[in-house]
């Protein structure tokens, strides 16, 4: 397993992360087959275990902890705030007195006295990144964070966060967790250059499109698509896009003597401004054939042909992306003269 350093953190992570966003749903993988699940990543060499509040209402955090228990200090553990967490409405987002809230369920439902790396989930536009930044900054001192990330931040808020961070002295995002695969390359224009800039690390998820790199005959016959329609839909142009690109692809990877999701994996691991990229495996099947690909690497001429069939910088759908929602274009009297 190869080991990167997170951004300018200092800690060492493998380049391979194991994301729990898929435990605690009824009907999934029990608490027993996920702990052995993530014992398994542990015992491969992966260090980096990544969940969030949000996920499945908490039971992710719930599972991860269970596992964890007895390994805790081989474990970078991740989890982020900021989603919704009730109906309340105060109950999400970046203000100092959720987010004091919302790190000690966390802390709660994870067994644990300390995160490793905290990570706001989305962007709020409605409270001050300069209060964000310092209520993180004091969980930092008092110990219960060690360092802190984003995670969905365009380029341009990237640039506000370290900005506010040194005008008032607080500790900085050492991270930014973005959607990257070969369908989804649009952190490649500014989100990642913007981020080397600053010194943070990428945190990449989603490598196999939403299983459309899983390497199924019919990736549309997968569980995540009964969740993404919109994302599948081939009465959509550029979903009809991606299954010609699939047929290019798995062409490249038969030819390399790789499965598609080796090939996928390699890609997103081979760009300079990743640290490590998640993984999400539902089945002990899925993970035994990810944690495969930990020593696949791609030359610079499979990069081209990639290149060749999905454009740098571009989202085949832009769809696929959970952008978060700017005020500036979803609020109509905002971009309207009165």
């Amino acid at each position: 397993m190869q080991q990167h350093t997170l951004g300018r953190s200092g800690i060492i992570v493998s380049d391979i992360a194991f994301g729990a966003m898929n435990f605690g749903f009824p009907g999934g993988p029990s608490d027993e087959v996920a702990v052995r699940m993530i014992h398994q990543a542990l015992d491969a060499g992966v260090n980096l275990i990544d969940t969030a509040d949000v996920y499945t209402a908490g039971e992710s955090e719930r599972v991860v902890g269970l596992a964890i228990k007895s390994r805790r200090d081989e474990v970078v553990l991740a989890t982020k705030f900021g989603l919704p967490m009730g109906e309340d409405p105060n109950q999400a987002g970046g203000s100092s007195r959720w987010l004091k809230r919302a790190v000690e369920d966390s802390l709660r439902r994870l067994d644990t006295d300390y995160i490793d790396l905290y990570q706001m989930h989305r962007p709020d536009y409605r409270t001050d990144v300069d209060e964000t930044l310092a209520a993180l900054s004091d969980l930092v001192r008092e110990g219960k964070v060690r360092a802190i990330g984003s995670s969905t931040f365009p380029a341009e808020l990237i640039v506000s966060a370290q900005w506010a961070a040194e005008k008032g002295g607080h500790r900085r995002f050492v991270t930014e967790q973005p959607r990257y695969s070969i369908f989804n390359r649009r952190p490649e224009t500014h989100v990642f250059p913007t981020m080397q800039q600053f010194g943070m690390g990428a945190i990449t998820y989603a490598p196999l499109a939403s299983g459309w790199l899983s390497g199924r005959d019919d990736p549309s016959s997968g569980q995540r698509a009964q969740m993404e329609t919109h994302v599948f839909d081939l009465d959509r142009a550029a979903n009809q896009a991606k299954s010609t690109a699939v047929a290019q692809l798995r062409e490249l990877a038969d030819g390399l003597g790789i499965p598609m999701t080796h090939l996928a994996l390699a890609f997103v691991r081979a760009h300079p401004a990743v640290s490590a990229a998640l993984i999400g495996p539902r089945t002990p099947e899925q993970l035994e054939d990810l944690l495969a690909a930990a020593d696949v690497t791609i030359d610079d001429a499979t990069l081209d042909r990639i290149d060749e069939i999905v454009e740098p910088g571009t989202d085949i759908n832009p769809a696929d992306n959970y952008d978060a929602v700017i005020p500036a274009i979803a609020d109509k009297q905002a971009r309207r003269r009165p």
